[in-house]
């Protein structure tokens, strides 16, 4: 996994854009106003995602690389550390889940402005 293949990956997804509202170096991904992805440019690699907090649990008791969300809600975000310890097909249904959980959460009306895109 890289920064261009993280990207490309969540850009495809419907309604997502990017955007630096912190700093220059914090990459952030929203669906509609939401952030369901968040990345530092500089330092690790690493990306922070919203799970369900029973399932962040079970994710950082079978994975070293996935700990509580840095500066985040530990019990729903977490920062997956994406130097190579997991493998791509697992940080992208990470991602994905991230994704669908916030859509969840979005109005109706969100979702059907969503749903025209």
């Amino acid at each position: 996994m890289n920064i261009e293949k993280l990207r490309e990956y969540c850009l495809f997804k419907k309604g997502v854009t990017e955007c630096f509202p912190f700093d220059e170096t914090t990459l952030v991904f929203k669906v509609g106003e939401k952030i369901f992805c968040m990345t530092d440019l500089e330092g690790d690699f690493s990306v922070n995602l919203k799970n369900d907090p029973e399932k962040n649990l079970e994710l950082r008791e079978h994975y070293p690389a996935v700990k509580p969300g840095w500066h985040m809600n530990k019990r729903h975000w977490n920062t997956v550390d994406l130097s190579g310890y997991l493998s791509d097909a697992l940080v992208y249904q990470l991602i994905d889940e991230s994704y669908e959980i916030v859509v969840k959460g979005m109005s109706r009306k969100e979702k059907e402005a969503l749903n025209k895109i």
